[in-house]
C-alpha cells in the first residue's frame, strides 16, 4: 500500500518585548515564583487589558517576513476554558480576525517547496504547572500575560524531515527578526503536531492525532516518524480511532495516549470587551518593514551569488544572524571565500553553541591572520587546527602561538630531502609497492616524513621529493 503523510504545526513563540501583552510587569525569563504579576495578568475584578504596542509591531514584522496578508483590523477574543494555570478563566487571543493571514515558509532546493502558513495572531500566555513526585502541583503566574504569536501552518508537510526544516526556517527568520530567543528549553518556542495519513490507494484516512510535549526539533521529527508508522500499522489491521491527543515520550522514542476526543473543543469564544479592535495603518506598516533587517532565505541567495559558495554552506552560515555577519567581515580581508566557510563551518563551529550566542575569544581578523598563514605554507593545515583550538583555550594571537608552539613550516628544502631518504631507506618494501602501480602508500611515507620533522615539513613540498627519488 502506498501511503501519504499528512502534518500541520501549532508553534506558540513568545514574544521578547520587555513587557508583558497587556500590562507593565517585567517580560523576563526566571524569577522567583508568582514575583512578575499584577492584578492585571492575575485577572483581578476590575483590572483593565492596556494593549502593548510593541507587540503589535513585533508580530508584524513576523508576518511581513512569512509573506502574510497584514489586516487593517484584528480583534482580540476571550478563549474560554478552565485549567488551573489559567488564573482568569479565559485567555486573551485573536481567533475568527487574526492580525496576520495567507503567508508561506519555502523549504528544500531545487524545487522549493512552499508550506503554507494559515494565520499569526496575537495571544497572553498562561501560568505554569510543576508536579512534584509526591503528586503535588504548584503554580507560578509569573508566565501569565507573557505575549505569544501563535504560527499555525497549513497541512502541507509531508515528513519529520519537511517539519524539522520548516521550523528551522521559522526559528531563524525570528531570530534575525530579533523578536524572540526561540528558546524550547525555556518554553519560548513551543510545538504542537498534528498528523494523519492518507490510503492512496483507497482514499482512506486515519484519524488525526496531536502530539504535545516535544521539546526539541530533533523530538518532533522523530515523533512524527513514529507516528505515521504507528498510524499505517492501524490501518493495515483494519483497526480505527477516534481523534486523540498525544504526547512524546523522549525515553521510550514513541507517542503515549493521553486523552481521546470525543467531540470538538468548545472554547465559546466571545468579543473581549475591554479591548477594542485593532486597527494598523499601510503608514505603520511600511514603517515596519523599512526597519526590518535583510531575512535568512535573502542572505541565504546573496551568499550562493556573491560568494560563490554551495547551497549547504550558505545555508549553514546564514542561520545565525551573528554568524552571517563573521563570515561577512572576515571575508573582507580574506579572498578564499570557500576554504573560509570550511573553517568556520567546521573548526569553529565545532567549539561554538549558536544557542547562546556566536561569541568568539578573538577577533575576525585573528582567523583572517591564521589561514592567511596557512594558504601562504608557513604552516601546515594540522597545525592550523592545533592553533585555533589553542586561540579558543588562550585567546592569544596566532603568530605569537605559532612561535611558542614551534610550528613554523620547514622552508629548507635541503632538511625536508634528509628526512626523505631516511624514510625511504627504512621502507623499501612501500617504495617497490609505489613502482608496482599502489599509489596510496605514497601517503604513508608522507606521513612518516611528517613525523619525522615533527609535522614542520610541507607536505606538498614532501610529495614531490618522494616522487622524484622514487
Amino acid at each position: 500500500m502506498t501511503y501519504r503523510t499528512i502534518v500541520g504545526l501549532e508553534i506558540h513563540v513568545e514574544l521578547s518585548t520587555k513587557t508583558k501583552a497587556f500590562c507593565s510587569c517585567e517580560n523576563k525569563y526566571g524569577g522567583e515564583p508568582n514575583t512578575r504579576v499584577c492584578p492585571v495578568c492575575l485577572g483581578m475584578p476590575g483590572a483593565l487589558p492596556v494593549l502593548n504596542k510593541e507587540v503589535v509591531e513585533y508580530a508584524a514584522m513576523a508576518g511581513k517576513a512569512f509573506h502574510c496578508t497584514i489586516h487593517e483590523k484584528s480583534v482580540f477574543e476571550r478563549k474560554n476554558y478552565f485549567y488551573p494555570d489559567l488564573v482568569k478563566g479565559y485567555q486573551l487571543t485573536q481567533n475568527e480576525h487574526a492580525l496576520c493571514n495567507d503567508g508561506y515558509v519555502e523549504i528544500g532546493e531545487d524545487p522549493k517547496k512552499k508550506i503554507g502558513i494559515h494565520q499569526i495572531q496575537i495571544e497572553e500566555d498562561t501560568g505554569k504547572a510543576i508536579h512534584s513526585d509526591e503528586r503535588d502541583s504548584l503554580l507560578n503566574y509569573n508566565r501569565c500575560g507573557v505575549p505569544l504569536i501563535e504560527i499555525v501552518s497549513d497541512p502541507d508537510m509531508a515528513s519529520g524531515e519537511e517539519a524539522k526544516e520548516f521550523l528551522e526556517n521559522i526559528k531563524s527568520t525570528l531570530r534575525y527578526l530579533d523578536i524572540s530567543d526561540c528558546k524550547m528549553e525555556e518554553g519560548s518556542m513551543r510545538c504542537d503536531v498534528n498528523i494523519n495519513i492518507v490510503n492512496e490507494e483507497t482514499g482512506e484516512r486515519s484519524a488525526i492525532a496531536e502530539i504535545k510535549n516535544l521539546n526539541s526539533f530533533r523530538a518532533v521529527g522523530r515523533a512524527i516518524d513514529y507516528e505515521v508508522e504507528r498510524q499505517k500499522a492501524l490501518m493495515e489491521k483494519g483497526e480505527k480511532e477516534i481523534r486523540t491527543t498525544r504526547r512524546w515520550d523522549d525515553v521510550s522514542q514513541e507517542t503515549v495516549l493521553m486523552r481521546e476526543k470525543y467531540t470538538e473543543n468548545d472554547y465559546r469564544f466571545v468579543p473581549e470587551g475591554d479591548l477594542p479592535p485593532l486597527y494598523v495603518s499601510e503608514d505603520w506598516l511600511k514603517a515596519i518593514v523599512d526597519k526590518m533587517p535583510e531575512l535568512p532565505g535573502d542572505k541565504k541567495d546573496r551568499f550562493i551569488k556573491e560568494y560563490g559558495l554551495p547551497a549547504y554552506d550558505a545555508g549553514v552560515l546564514t542561520s545565525s544572524r551573528d554568524l552571517a555577519l563573521f563570515f561577512e567581515e572576515t571575508s573582507k580581508d580574506f579572498p578564499d571565500k570557500n576554504m573560509l566557510s570550511n573553517w568556520i563551518m567546521g573548526e569553529v563551529l565545532r567549539r561554538v553553541d549558536l544557542e547562546e550566542g556566536f561569541d568568539l575569544p578573538f577577533e575576525g581578523k585573528d582567523l583572517v591572520d591564521l589561514l592567511t598563514m596557512v594558504k601562504e605554507g608557513k604552516i601546515n593545515n594540522n597545525a592550523g587546527k592545533k592553533v585555533l583550538r589553542a586561540m579558543f583555550e588562550k585567546g592569544e594571537k596566532p603568530q605569537d602561538l605559532v612561535q611558542e608552539m614551534g610550528l613554523v613550516q620547514m622552508q629548507d628544502t635541503s632538511a625536508m630531502e634528509e628526512f626523505v631518504d631516511q624514510v625511504l631507506a627504512e621502507n623499501p618494501e612501500s617504495v617497490e609497492q609505489i613502482r608496482a602501480g599502489k599509489d596510496r602508500v605514497l601517503g604513508f611515507l608522507v606521513g612518516q616524513v611528517m613525523k619525522k620533522s615533527k609535522g614542520k615539513a610541507n607536505p606538498q613540498v614532501v610529495n614531490q621529493l618522494l616522487r622524484e627519488k622514487i
